[in-house]
Formats: C-alpha cells, sequence, structure tokens
C-alpha cells in the first residue's frame, strides 16, 4: 500500500533521509527549475502533479458580478494562473487594458510574467520584496489614495491579500474569473512518497478527500503561505515545512533547509 494511504506510526520519522519528493504542481516549462538543482544537490527523486486545476468563468457569468472594469486604475495579481484569467477575461469583455493601468503582484516572477501580455515597465509594475501579503502591501502603501484596485481570485477560496486590504482601508473589489477543482491524485500520490509539498488550501483539501488517513509524520507535508499551512493542521495533517518565513521567502529555499538536515 502507498505511504500516503498508511496510518501507522513509524520511529525517526523527523530525522529520516526523503528519496521521493512531490511537488503539487505542474511540471516546470524548464530544465532550469531551482527544484531540479535540489534534486541534484541532495540525490533526491522530485516529481511533479497538480493537486488543482482551473476553470475559467465566462464573460457572462462575469457580468453577473457587475464589475466594471474600466472603473479600476490598479490590479492586484496572486499568481500566474490571475494573470492569465485577467487578460483572458478582458479579452472575452472585449476591454482594451489601458497602459496606465498599475499591477501589484505577490512576488517577483509574477511580476516579470506580465510581459507575455504588456510591455514591462518597472514604473507601473510592483512586487512584494520578500514574496509575503504584508510585503504588497508595503508597496500599496503609496497609492493608497490613487487607485481603485481589482483583485483577480478564485471562486469559493480564501486568499491572505483580501483581509489585509480591508482592514487597512483600501478601495477594491475582488473579480472572481476561475474556479478551483480537484485534480485525480490517487494513481500518483499511491507511488509513494516521502514528502509532498502544497501551494493552495483547495490542494490541501484534494489530498484529505482522497487520503483521509494519511499519516502526515510518516509523509512528510509542507505548505506554501499562510492559509496552506493552516489548512493542513486543520485537517488533521502535521505541516512540518512552511514557507515563506523570513530566512526562507521561498519553497526552495524551506526545502533545501529541510533536506539539509535529513540528507547530510
Amino acid at each position: 500500500m502507498a505511504k500516503a494511504a498508511k496510518s501507522s506510526k513509524s520511529t525517526s520519522k523527523t530525522t529520516k533521509r526523503i528519496e521521493k519528493i512531490l511537488i503539487s504542481q505542474p511540471k516546470p516549462d524548464s530544465d532550469k527549475s531551482p527544484y531540479y538543482e535540489v534534486a541534484r544537490k541532495y540525490n533526491v527523486q522530485i516529481d511533479f502533479f497538480p493537486f488543482i486545476k482551473l476553470e475559467g468563468l465566462g464573460a457572462k457569468e462575469f457580468r453577473k458580478q457587475k464589475l466594471d472594469l474600466a472603473e479600476f486604475s490598479g490590479v492586484i495579481l496572486l499568481s500566474r494562473n490571475a494573470v492569465d484569467h485577467f487578460f483572458r477575461m478582458c479579452d472575452e469583455m472585449k476591454f482594451k487594458v489601458s497602459p496606465e493601468l498599475r499591477y501589484f503582484c505577490i512576488t517577483e516572477a509574477v511580476a516579470l510574467y506580465l510581459q507575455k501580455f504588456i510591455l514591462y515597465r518597472k514604473r507601473k509594475v510592483f512586487f512584494s520584496a520578500d514574496g509575503s501579503a504584508d510585503g504588497l502591501l508595503d508597496v500599496l502603501s503609496k497609492y493608497k489614495e490613487k487607485v481603485k484596485i481589482i483583485l483577480p481570485v478564485s471562486e469559493n477560496t480564501k486568499n491572505e491579500v483580501s483581509p489585509l486590504l480591508a482592514d487597512n482601508g483600501y478601495n477594491f473589489q475582488e473579480a472572481v474569473l476561475y474556479r478551483t477543482v480537484g485534480t485525480d491524485i490517487k494513481p500518483v500520490v499511491e507511488q509513494g512518497y516521502d514528502l509532498i509539498l502544497m501551494f493552495s488550501p483547495f490542494g490541501v483539501e484534494t489530498l484529505k478527500n482522497n487520503f483521509p488517513d494519511m499519516d502526515s509524520e510518516a509523509v512528510v507535508l509542507g505548505g506554501f503561505g499562510t492559509n496552506t499551512c493552516n489548512e493542513i493542521e486543520k485537517v488533521g495533517f502535521k505541516c512540518t515545512i512552511k514557507a515563506p518565513t523570513p530566512g526562507q521567502p521561498s519553497m526552495v529555499a524551506a526545502l533545501s533547509s529541510y533536506l539539509e538536515q535529513t540528507n547530510k
């Protein structure tokens, strides 16, 4: 039986050597992904398989939200998916994006991804220095009185940014542009992994739904983002690897730090 389906406890779980790692995201397009460098450095097998997939809402569903895209002078983008679906919806609505629109991104990687859709101008594109919601708020603070913000989100999911915006009096509105559904992870997870990394609460739910009795000490779990880490513990699992943190701003950094201890 696969490790993920085991319910028995084992000893020396926190120090056991890690051999196989599953990243719950699509396989990178480039072989230059930092995860591959981690695999080489620590002699581990790293596989990729998304625990969730996105379905875009159509223009008809979007219109029910009664949002006027022309009213917004700034957009917050929390992922590449948000970028894709924002510009997809603009196309479907036949809305021409203003060159004066300001883009506030959760990471530099998301900011650079904008080059797929716009002429990248530093005075119009901003990103969190450390990839955190608080870091994004630091960037936004300069423009608090200047912009009305649209925040593309997924249906029935939570994010860390919206509560901060509301608590700090920002003029913003969420725009549901896509929905998240689980994928068929059982055949993959049952191959047996020592460590699984997750990046969204919905991905955690997918794992829990498929493996309700999984022993999350026998299989090490890691989460990126406060909501993901909280969801791991909320469903009864243990979140051993957490990112971002001040010393480990990325999941790659957090994973490397953990493997430094287990795979000496």
